[in-house]
């Protein structure tokens, strides 16, 4: 399935229509949506293919969310990603090309946690370069408000709130009887707390 969601987002990145341009490499906004920029990245989720997970039985978990993501470079963000895999001895083949990376993101919306379940380095064609899985879950809780990373999931999760249907709808999978009868209030998406957000303090 990732190599599936590798080689779509390489073709609606080659082929669609786009709009910001950043590391020399352009990212098509109808299947991207953008959500932050900083001095070093620019930050999107794959709105188009972000849905549930579907469990091995072809049923959709509620409780799990799963989201493509890119961020594209600066040159000095593509610089410090080479010079780091320099000092931790690894190959820096290929890298001259880099121009981003693609995180999978996976949401527990039961547990509250957020896990990057792979990290790919992309090169100008969004091809592949090398890729990382050792990323750990991550209470969504723990992030500073103004955390670069808390603003972007915020964002992601913020969508996800007012998209349920469109993203049961993608994911390829069915429903089960007893989660059709679940109230839209009541859905884990629509209870999880926004990261960063504080909640109102009653009187």
């Amino acid at each position: 399935m990732k190599k599936f969601l590798i080689a779509m987002t390489a073709a609606a990145i080659l082929f669609a229509p786009s709009e910001k341009v950043f590391a020399d490499v352009s990212v098509p906004e109808n299947i991207f949506k953008w959500v932050l920029s900083t001095a070093r990245g620019n930050y999107f989720f794959n709105q188009q293919q972000a849905g549930y997970y579907v469990r091995p039985d072809n049923t959709i978990d509620l409780n799990i969310l799963i989201v493509p993501t890119i961020c594209t470079y600066d040159e000095v963000q593509i610089e410090d990603v080479v010079q780091k895999r320099r000092w931790n001895m690894l190959s820096t083949d290929g890298y001259g090309d880099l121009v981003g990376r693609a995180d999978y993101l996976k949401f527990n919306l039961e547990a509250g946690t957020v896990q990057v379940i792979e990290r790919v380095d992309l090169d100008h064609t969004f091809s592949p370069l090398d890729n990382d899985k050792s990323g750990s879950p991550v209470a969504l809780s723990s992030f500073a408000e103004n955390d670069i990373n808390c603003r972007f999931y915020r964002a992601i999760l913020s969508w996800a709130k007012e998209h349920h249907d469109t993203l049961v709808a993608r994911s390829r999978g069915k429903l089960r009887e007893a989660d059709k009868k679940i109230k839209s209030e009541h859905l884990p998406i629509a209870q999880i707390p926004l990261p960063g957000v504080k909640k109102a303090v009653k009187e």
